[in-house]
């Protein structure tokens, strides 16, 4: 198992990366990581803070994309950046999956015109974990890959949250709801009301109808499905009241678990290979956790699996 790592992306790299792959290192031996990015900068944080040199392979690169530059000119114009050799080591199976905390529409270029989707897909998403009261924890997807939709986009996106939830978090059969301003059927605008019957009918979900924003946090489903207009909105307020509990020094067991480094990254489902975005402010240990989920995620082979649920 070979994971690339972007070295180079992130406000506060490469340092926090190195700690990040020391600290998965130093638990985990199951992956080879392919760590891309300057040598100068990078020799030296490895040998201080003492990254076993069997643990990892160095991959140069000379450029970097910025955090604000044109994702799809920077692709094309920077070819040794460290994203654009990441998703060329992917796409020619040199590595099996690859992350970045670096400039996201670049990853999400990278994953939609380089790795390509699933046949079948008519577009990739994102999502993320959504902390519940009682413990538990959902998915909700999309986050922001795609602000305006169509049903049919919402209807995939409810059948791979459900594979994800099963395969990453061990869910049996996991209970999908489709986020709306009302229980009842018929609510809603146009999106949600041509959505409902869509989800109803799909025979690899297991739907129990909408859930208002007043239940996201109330463990209604195990996967929350919207566009990534509403689901980037329900996130980024989540991590405000996050950062405001923090400010107030306010600490509970329950928003402690807002901390977006408790997960790592966000996963891009619908391409064929396994590609985990990174915030910007991510440290050691959002980067520990992106490195075990790329691990579960090629463990449990959870692309092939939905790749063979929509050729079917």
């Amino acid at each position: 198992m070979n994971i690339a790592l972007d070295m180079m992306g992130g406000d506060f790299a490469p340092e926090e990366l190195v700690k990040g792959v020391r600290d998965y290192t130093s638990e985990n031996t199951a992956a080879l990581i392919s760590l891309i990015g300057d040598e100068q900068l990078l020799l030296p944080l490895l040998e201080q803070y003492k990254v076993p040199p069997a643990s990892f392979k160095l991959i140069p690169s000379t450029e970097v994309i910025g955090m604000n530059e044109h994702p799809l000119k920077a692709l094309k114009g920077k070819p040794n950046s460290s994203i654009a050799i990441g998703f060329h080591l992917l796409s020619i199976g040199k590595v099996d999956a690859f992350i970045s905390a670096g400039n996201t529409g670049a990853m999400l270029i990278g994953s939609l015109y380089t790795i390509k989707p699933i046949e079948g897909i008519l577009r990739p998403t994102i999502g993320t974990i959504v902390p519940m009261e009682n413990g538990s924890q959902g998915f909700m997807l999309d986050v922001g890959a795609n602000a305006d939709c169509k049903a049919e986009h919402l209807n995939q996106f409810a059948t791979l949250g459900s594979l994800y939830a099963q395969y990453i978090y061990g869910i049996e059969n996991p209970r999908v709801g489709l986020i709306n301003i009302g229980e009842e059927e018929g609510k809603g605008n146009v999106l949600a009301q041509t959505t409902y019957p869509l989800m109803k009918e799909n025979k690899d979900i297991n739907f129990v109808g909408n859930v208002e924003g007043r239940d996201v946090f109330l463990d209604k489903a195990d996967v929350l499905v919207c566009e990534g207009f509403t689901g980037n909105v329900i996130l980024k307020l989540a991590e405000s009241i996050h950062g405001i509990m923090e400010r107030q020094n306010i600490h509970t067991e329950y928003f402690d678990r807002f901390n977006f480094e408790e997960y790592g990254g966000t996963p891009v489902l619908g391409v064929n290979k396994p590609v985990i975005i990174g915030h910007g402010i991510s440290r050691a240990k959002a980067y520990k956790n992106m490195l075990l989920l790329a691990q579960k995620m090629i463990e449990t082979k959870l692309l092939e699996k939905m790749a063979t649920a929509f050729k079917a």
